[in-house]
């Protein structure tokens, strides 16, 4: 089994499950999931995990995200993109600087209603289902962080912005909450998405690339190990007798590691056995005077 992680440039026309299939007959396994939907017409950074690397799918579905949008002012769809259908059009009467101002408005926390074309659930049914079905439901806002919001290029009535935001925000909704602040509507005309917390659209190979190296027995050189996740958390490696204990999942002590380490209560830190293969992340819990496991990834 393959583990490890491969961001993959999510080409327009393709779901994000579209992708998990394709690569399952690529590389000829099963265990494999992606870290966040990307809607069909968007593009960019899909990172995808193969083999016990699954474990970390909803770890990386809690990182910021970073896109690329365009914003199409004096238009509105019901699916807030230009997928759908239109209903409604206003003339677009107001300034660059206006919308400039507006656009800054939003860089903070808001509540954003989540669209009725999302994968979201209410009293058990998806939201898309309900939509396509002529219903609209009462949805609950959710805090959403937009962390920056650059303007790149402003030629109205199209508006091309950076957004850098947390997860769970829809950018199709910005763009529709937007286009309502500024009283002539709007809707989301493209959107790429160029980074998932570390990984950039730089790092990323379309599916034929991938299919190209897996073919030349190359994949090995894109492939992410689990642990890069990780990078940010300090790494202990556990002593050979006491391997058994780690393998098992169960609580280590400081001693019981090589390194000679300061527990902090509550940091987490990667666990690694003594031939140097990981194990799993750990936390330091004071009162216990041990590091917890949090998630582990035994499957070498």
């Amino acid at each position: 089994m393959i583990n490890g992680i491969v961001i993959i440039d999510k080409e327009p026309g393709y779901t994000s499950h579209d992708v998990v299939a394709k690569l399952r007959g690529i590389l000829g396994q099963k265990k494999i999931g992606h870290t966040g939907t990307l809607d069909p017409a968007a593009t960019g950074v899909l990172p995808v995990c193969l083999g016990n690397a699954t474990g970390v799918c909803g770890m990386l579905t809690d990182c910021d995200k970073e896109y690329e949008a365009e914003l199409l002012l004096g238009v509105e769809t019901d699916t807030q993109d230009t997928t759908g259908k239109v209903l409604d059009r206003r003339q677009v009467c107001v300034s660059e600087e206006t919308v400039r101002e507006t656009c800054a408005g939003f860089v903070g926390e808001y509540d954003q209603i989540p669209p009725m074309y999302s994968a979201l659930k209410v009293n058990g049914k998806k939201l898309y289902e309900l939509a396509r079905q002529g219903k609209e439901v009462e949805r609950t806002p959710r805090r959403v962080r937009i962390h920056s919001l650059i303007i790149e290029t402003c030629r109205l009535p199209v508006v091309k912005m950076r957004v850098v935001c947390s997860r769970g925000t829809y950018i199709r909704t910005l763009c529709f909450d937007i286009g309502r602040k500024l009283g002539c509507g709007g809707t989301m005309s493209s959107l790429r998405r160029t980074a998932v917390g570390k990984f950039t659209v730089e790092d990323a190979l379309r599916l034929d690339q991938v299919k190209q190296l897996w073919e030349e027995g190359a994949l090995y050189r894109v492939l992410r190990p689990v642990d890069s996740v990780f990078e940010d958390c300090p790494s202990l490696r556990v002593r050979e007798e006491f391997g058994i204990l780690l393998e098992n999942g169960n609580p280590i002590a400081p001693e019981q590691t090589v390194q000679q380490d300061r527990p902090e209560p509550g940091r987490q830190v990667r666990l690694y056995r003594a031939d140097g293969s990981f194990a799993g992340i750990y936390a330091y819990r004071a009162d216990r005077g041990k590091y917890m496991p949090v998630k582990m990834f035994l499957s070498r």
